[in-house]
């Protein structure tokens, strides 16, 4: 359930338990997987995975703004968006696992609530992702939160993928041996599982889907008891934030944020691409269909353990440097993954290498963001409450980036003529899956590092932001708040 952004992070569409892959590889891996076991039609299942996608990315900025337009509590500005989403997501969640008894209606059933748990994950995401600019007004502390909450963010994915894999993985149905089949022939074998296994399939994904939702409840309890929310001495000068429409139109034409959103875009992109089809990558293209969980897990785990050598690297380096060698990095070995043949100790070298690419791509553009939310900050000094509104577009690109990297593959595919459920690929799918992990990945990547270049906020800028957001700090306490907002302020600490 965590949205890293990535995880929506990037959201890990390649990371599939083998059961589930053998199920029903379909080229764009699905969040419901349930859609095979609950036998919701073809045409359904994508128009509750188009519409869900849409709705999902609609309500990020839709969240910004209600979040933006927020009056500070007692709890905080953003936390209380965090406890009251936490329990009716959970409840979402689970009712998008279980499977009706009525057989009409399941479709608007399943796009209901997974439309619903999607805006409620939008409602805990943003607030989540902009408590960086509000736990601390150091630019160190915020770099130090960041790299600790995409570290965390990792692991999450690594830890959901084996709890799912290793509940649900246990349903396997056998690859088909003939690749030829007619699509109808194909598409009927994969829903010829009895009603007992079928019935055994469904409650495997509700006791997932309860081991999930109560890790979510424990890691939400310790955000909402260890996180305290600061706020800016110079904020409280001014009673009320500015419209929304005003606000969103500066942070729109700021031109550092636009910079840093499409070298982001790009190489988001890029990775989603590798990440989306690598599973199908290593089942067809390589032949290594049972290393392909291990190969992903390598991935992840090489990403988990460098997040903390990115951090050492961008605070010693700069972010700048750290984006061009981090994510550049993954070019040499997806060239070298392009031209060699079905080699697995290799295929294990190129993977390890990856996760140090995609902990770069995780982390340095997350990292950058409150840099240019204090440059905002100087050149617009009376706009006030814009945080969650950088955020919950930044949330929204990711999300773009995910739906576009799925068209792509999906269409693709289909265009070469892959087949749903074969053991097998013809040699059109086979290339058509190296060209989505390796070739298109790496134009997208020199793309976005072209982008970066335009990028101007390096150490120097930093360093004389950081002085000058000080200064205005210094200014604001000794100039002195009203009793009224000092004993707001006093209240809310």
């Amino acid at each position: 359930m965590a949205k890293g952004e990535g995880a929506e992070s990037s959201s890990a569409a390649g990371l599939l338990p083998t059961g589930i892959l053998q199920a029903s590889e379909r080229p764009a891996q699905a969040k419901i997987y349930l859609l095979d076991v609950a036998q919701v039609d073809t045409f359904s299942a994508s128009i509750i995975l188009f519409v869900g996608r849409a709705w999902d990315a609609f309500t990020d900025p839709l969240v910004g703004f209600c979040i933006s337009k927020s009056s500070w509590t007692r709890l905080g500005r953003l936390m209380p968006w965090i406890i009251f989403s936490t329990p009716l997501a959970i409840i979402a969640y689970f009712l998008i696992w279980f499977v009706p008894d009525f057989p009409r209606g399941q479709a608007l059933w399943y796009l209901l609530f997974y439309c619903l748990f999607e805006t409620l994950v939008t409602c805990f995401h943003v607030p989540y992702s902009a408590l960086t600019m509000f736990i601390s007004t150091e630019q160190s502390e915020r770099d130090s939160a960041t790299a600790y909450r995409m570290t965390v963010e990792v692991l999450g994915t690594v830890l959901g993928t084996a709890i799912q894999g290793q509940i649900v993985g246990q349903a396997d149905m056998p690859c088909l041996q003939d690749p030829n089949g007619s699509a109808v022939a194909l598409e009927s074998a994969n829903h010829t599982y009895s009603t007992t296994s079928l019935r055994k399939t469904q409650n495997a994904y509700l006791l997932a889907a309860g081991v999930i939702a109560s890790i979510y409840v424990i890691c939400a309890v310790i955000l909402t008891v260890g996180v305290r929310e600061q706020r800016e001495p110079y904020e409280t000068q001014q009673a009320e934030p500015m419209p929304f429409f005003r606000s969103l139109r500066q942070v729109m034409s700021h031109g550092p944020y636009i910079k840093l959103i499409a070298g982001f875009l790009f190489t988001s992109l890029a990775f989603m691409l590798v990440e989306g089809n690598f599973a199908l990558f290593c089942t067809y293209t390589l032949g290594f269909r049972n290393e392909f969980q291990n190969l992903l897990l390598a991935i992840m785990l090489s990403a988990t353990f460098t997040i903390p050598i990115w951090q050492w690297f961008l605070t010693r380096f700069g972010k700048k440097t750290a984006v061009y060698i981090g994510i550049s990095s993954a070019v040499p070995f997806l060239i070298l993954v392009a031209l060699m043949e079905s080699n697995l100790i290799v295929t294990y070298v190129v993977a390890v290498a990856a996760g140090i690419s995609v902990a770069a791509a995780f982390l340095l553009p997350w990292s950058m963001l409150p840099d240019v939310i204090d440059d905002f900050h100087l050149k617009q000094p009376h706009s006030h409450g814009t945080e969650p509104i950088f955020f919950s577009f930044y949330v929204f690109f990711t999300k773009f980036a995910s739906g576009v990297s799925l068209g792509i593959s999906t269409l693709s595919l289909d265009f070469a003529g892959y087949q749903t459920g074969g053991c097998s690929q013809p040699a059109r799918v086979k290339f058509t899956l190296k060209m989505l992990v390796t070739m298109t990945p790496i134009v997208l990547i020199l793309l976005g590092l072209l982008l970066f270049k335009l990028y101007p906020i390096d150490e120097e800028k930093r360093r004389q932001n950081k002085k000058a957001l000080q200064a205005l700090r210094d200014e604001a306490s000794s100039s002195g708040c009203s009793d009224t907002d000092s004993t707001e302020l006093a209240s809310i600490l």
